[in-house]
């Protein structure tokens, strides 16, 4: 399942600054059309294009991505598990956007809060496994940019851990293959 999330958000990452004024382009010249694109081998990193990969943009919920990877990091070093429960804070609840509906107090395992990132991209879920992992989302955050940093992201900086609208929260279309590359693993 998270491999053809992860290869569906590299392919989708290709469209992602596309013009709204351009007609809907072919899947063959859509990356002609984009702002940024980069299209690499998953295996060995080799870029086979790219165009503009170095331009910061704001990253929306391609944000998820970290999330999940820092999530999975947790859960392949057994601070969390698929089975434990996450109590769904008032601030977590409170996001706007793509969300699940969470409601305060209400308790999710892990696993279904992973389902709600990856699937229905919820705000509401992100920030309540960031919360979960690093008691606050702010925690989490800068965990987030330490593992950005870590991994060679240089066009990237995270505000939050869902890709909702803020200063400061960008990234690359490079940075997103590069972290994308690492949740596959």
């Amino acid at each position: 399942f998270f491999t053809g999330l992860a290869t569906f958000l590299l392919t989708a990452n290709v469209a992602w600054a596309q013009p709204k004024s351009q007609p809907e382009p072919s899947s063959v010249n859509l990356a002609q059309h984009a702002v940024s694109a980069i299209l690499i081998d998953a295996d060995t990193g080799t870029v086979l294009y790219e165009k503009n990969s170095r331009q910061k943009l704001p990253p929306a919920s391609i944000t998820k991505i970290m999330t999940l990877l820092l999530v999975m990091e947790a859960l392949d070093q057994g601070k969390i598990k698929l089975t434990d429960k996450v109590r769904v804070s008032e601030y977590a609840a409170s996001m706007g956007g793509s969300q699940i509906f969470l409601e305060p107090g209400e308790e999710m395992t892990v696993e279904d809060l992973i389902k709600g990132v990856a699937v229905a991209s919820g705000n509401d879920a992100s920030v309540a496994l960031a919360e979960y992992i690093a008691g606050t989302e702010e925690a989490f955050v800068a965990m987030m940019n330490e593992k950005a940093r870590q991994l060679g992201m240089t066009d990237t900086r995270f505000a939050n851990s869902n890709g909702l609208p803020a200063p400061d929260h960008y990234t690359s279309a490079r940075d997103i293959a590069i972290m994308s590359r690492e949740l596959l693993k």
